[in-house]
């Protein structure tokens, strides 16, 4: 029985940063699962985060954003470069590619890196030993790689008929199943009893 999980999110997205602790839980406790990290590249250059939803994510997730972010969240957003590095990872790296996000998004939500330019990640990449060619630093456009991601992304939102993000999806062989992500915000490890009580229904 062949088991994957598709995570699509965006590194800048609030709701994203409040479930990737589900997707570091299915990781740890599933790691036969194979985990796809889909950045849907939503944010490039779009008006700023509201005060009102990060106060509503508080307070259903565990989540809590630091100052630092909250200063920012008026700018534009623009996740291309996070795009372009996490579409590099999950191709060549995909074993550092959860600890890579992971460190994006402490970077952004906690330290109110923004991520928009090579010195943004320079130190991230080094400490992860990670060695992503010049073209993954291109601020100005999406990298081929993360174009397909994009694509793929597109096309997997058609089939689920739903263009929200985040999106959890547990494909089982032919199935594709959306797991409702809200129902575990506040205790991550909850989802790995509802993901273990789908793969009983297929055996």
């Amino acid at each position: 029985m062949a088991t994957e999980l598709y995570f699509i999110y965006d590194t800048h997205c609030p709701w994203s940063y409040a479930t990737t602790p589900l997707v570091n839980e299915i990781s740890k406790k599933l790691n036969h699962i194979e985990i796809h990290l889909w950045h849907c590249a939503y944010y490039e250059g779009d008006s700023g985060i509201k005060d009102a939803q990060l106060k509503e994510i508080e307070q259903l997730s565990n989540i809590t954003f630091s100052q630092a972010y909250k200063n920012t969240i008026e700018q534009a957003k623009d996740s291309t470069l996070s795009a372009n590095l996490m579409a590099w990872a999950q191709a060549k790296a995909p074993k550092q590619a959860l600890a890579l996000l992971n460190a994006l998004q402490a970077q952004h939500f906690v330290q109110g890196n923004q991520l928009i330019v090579e010195a943004d990640v320079e130190e991230m990449i080094s400490q992860l030993k990670l060695s992503p060619p010049a073209k993954v630093y291109k601020t100005d456009k999406l990298s081929k790689d993360a174009e397909a991601v994009v694509h793929d992304v597109f096309s997997l939102q058609d089939i689920i008929a739903t263009q929200a993000i985040p999106a959890l999806l547990l494909a089982i062989d032919d199935e594709l199943i959306l797991l409702n992500h809200n129902f575990y915000l506040q205790q991550p490890e909850a989802i790995i009893e509802a993901i273990e009580l789908e793969l009983a229904k297929h055996k």
